[in-house]
C-alpha cells in the first residue's frame, strides 16, 4: 500500500483493479478544510488520461506488475515479437502494447515489458537509442543563423528533423520520449 504522501510521477499504483502510473500530482492545502493530493493518471491497460483527486494520508494499492527485461526480434503485420532473455521464450505484443516507441525499435534491441497479473501490458524503449540514417536529402545552404534543420528517415522508419549537415549513413542518438535528435555518433 502507497501513501498519498509517497506520490511522485511514474509511480505505479492501482484503483479498481486496474494498474495506473502517476503522470503528474500536486498536494494542496486549503486555507480552510483538508489537505488533499490532485492527480494525472495514465491507465496503463487502456492508455486513457484520468484526472483523481485522493485525500491527504489516503492510502492506495501497489499493483501486481513484474517488469522483465526482452529483446525486440521481428516484427510480423501489426504485431511485434519479444523474447525473454533468461527463458528464451517468445510472446507477440500489438502496436498499442509497445506504443510510440515501436518507432525507435531496431532489431536484437533490449526493452522492458511490464506485466500485470502475468499478462504484459506496456513496453518501456530506452531513453536514448542510435540510429542510422536510412535517407537524407542533401542540405539547402541558406539562412542558418536559426540553425537550419531536415527531414531525415532512421532505418526503424521513424521520421525526426536533424541538422543541415547529417548524411545518409550518419548514425545518430535520438531521445525515444521526445523523439528528437541528440548528436551525431562517431
Amino acid at each position: 500500500m502507497y501513501s498519498t504522501a509517497e506520490f511522485k510521477k511514474g509511480l505505479k499504483i492501482e484503483l479498481d483493479g486496474v494498474p495506473f502510473v502517476i503522470v503528474d500530482f500536486q498536494h494542496v492545502k486549503p486555507g480552510k478544510g483538508g489537505a488533499f493530493v490532485r492527480t494525472k493518471l495514465k491507465n496503463l491497460l487502456s492508455g486513457r488520461v484520468l484526472d483523481q483527486t485522493f485525500r491527504s494520508g489516503e492510502r492506495v494499492k501497489r499493483p501486481d506488475l513484474m517488469e522483465r527485461e526482452m529483446q525486440y526480434l521481428y516484427m510480423e503485420g501489426d504485431r511485434l515479437c519479444m523474447m525473454d532473455n533468461e527463458t528464451f521464450e517468445q510472446i507477440m505484443l500489438t502496436g498499442e502494447q509497445v506504443g510510440d516507441g515501436r518507432l525507435f525499435l531496431t532489431e536484437n534491441l533490449n526493452v522492458k515489458v511490464l506485466f500485470f497479473n502475468q499478462q504484459p501490458v506496456a513496453v518501456e524503449v530506452p531513453n536514448f537509442v542510435e540510429l542510422t540514417v536510412a535517407q537524407a536529402d542533401p542540405g539547402v545552404r541558406g539562412d542558418t543563423a536559426t540553425g537550419g534543420s531536415k527531414p531525415v528517415t532512421l532505418e526503424s522508419g521513424a521520421v525526426i528533423q536533424v541538422p543541415l549537415f547529417i548524411n545518409e549513413g550518419d548514425r545518430v542518438k535520438v531521445d525515444t520520449r521526445t523523439g528528437s535528435y541528440i548528436e551525431r555518433v562517431k
